[in-house]
């Protein structure tokens, strides 16, 4: 493995946890604001 193909591979594992935690902050936020709408 070349250090160019090494570097894609890492970059496409950051890539991945980078967008995984995005949706988590999505999903709890959605959570929030539902909760937010009910209670009022």
């Amino acid at each position: 493995m070349t250090k160019k193909e090494k570097n894609r591979r890492d970059f496409g594992k950051i890539a991945t946890k980078i967008i995984a935690a995005v949706l988590a902050i999505l999903m709890l936020f959605a959570v929030v604001a539902s909760l937010v709408f009910y209670l009022m």
